[in-house]
């Protein structure tokens, strides 16, 4: 058997100390495994800001193509693009604050769900039962 060695891009120098930097400052700092570089099928450096663990989905991805910069969500619906990576970091750091807050409104309306149902439910069913209690008293007297 015959095993021909294929030659391994190499992602080391696809995106520059400084730019990576950059957008390290920009987002908070990157700590390994919450990143991965890469590339598009036509050879352009992407760089992908992941969430947490075990999913690790795709947050945001930062792509250049020739000298533009561009941002997508984790959807792979345009943010922005623009020649300077600094504004285009400015913009990842304020898609990572929405993504957070859409989680915080989550919470807000299942926490207000759940207050809702305890006032429409519960609490008539337990004024309901201290009335049923009063009436039926005396018959539960008689049997004892």
């Amino acid at each position: 058997m015959t095993v021909i060695a294929f030659e391994r891009r190499s992602i080391a120098g696809m995106w520059s100390e400084a730019e990576l930097n950059v957008i390290a400052d920009a987002v908070g700092g990157l700590r390994p495994g919450e990143w991965e570089a890469g590339r598009t099928e036509a050879g352009d450096a992407q760089l992908y800001l992941l969430g947490p663990r075990p999913d690790q989905a795709c947050e945001l991805c930062v792509s250049r193509l020739d000298r533009r910069y561009i941002l997508e969500d984790g959807a792979g619906r345009l943010l922005f693009e623009h020649h300077s990576l600094p504004l285009v970091a400015m913009h990842a750091r304020s898609a990572l604050r929405i993504t957070r807050w859409s989680l915080v409104a989550r919470i807000v309306v299942v926490w207000c769900t759940i207050r809702d149902v305890i006032h429409d439910r519960i609490e008539p069913v337990l004024g309901e039962s201290e009335e049923l209690l009063v009436h039926l008293a005396p018959q539960f007297a008689a049997f004892v």
